[in-house]
């Protein structure tokens, strides 16, 4: 533990008069914050920018608490479908999936653009299954974002 952490922790004790399990309840708490920054971090590869704006610290800490939320959105699904609590784990098999689009031309209306969604192994179709999630099969595309966005 950090000599800052468990600083605030005393501090936080001596205020409070916490008992043990009210200590270790905020010591996983302040843990689970400075998770969420590297979620943040590494998982999503967002990395910090030094920010000079009020606004746009404000904006970095929406972010990272996002991340967060969504960290643990994804391990409370994992513990209700009894897949353990690692949300690394789900990532790794996630990101496997692709998405290609492919441009078909045509002789009348310029090109076809169809995007596509790789088929899941079994792997990764027991993992939806188990989540409760469903692939699409095609995604749509907007038609108002530039080329760049949608590929």
């Amino acid at each position: 533990m950090g000599q800052d952490l468990r600083r605030h922790l005393r501090a936080q004790d001596q205020r409070h008069d916490w008992d043990d399990e009210k200590l270790w309840r905020a010591y996983i708490q302040l843990a689970q914050a400075e998770a969420a920054f590297r979620v943040q971090k590494t998982e999503l590869s967002i990395r910090p920018i030094w920010h000079q704006r009020a606004d746009r610290v404000e904006s970095h800490i929406l972010v990272c608490f996002l991340a967060f939320v969504l960290w643990k959105t994804l391990e409370l699904w994992q513990r209700r479908a009894e897949l353990g609590n690692s949300p690394r784990t789900v990532l790794e098999e996630i990101k496997r999936i692709q998405c290609h689009d492919v441009c078909l031309p045509t002789t009348t209306h310029g090109e076809i653009r169809l995007r596509c969604v790789t088929q899941p192994d079994e792997l990764q179709s027991l993992l939806f299954e188990r989540l409760g999630l469903t692939l699409p099969k095609r995604l749509r595309i907007d038609a108002n974002l530039p080329l760049a966005l949608t590929a």
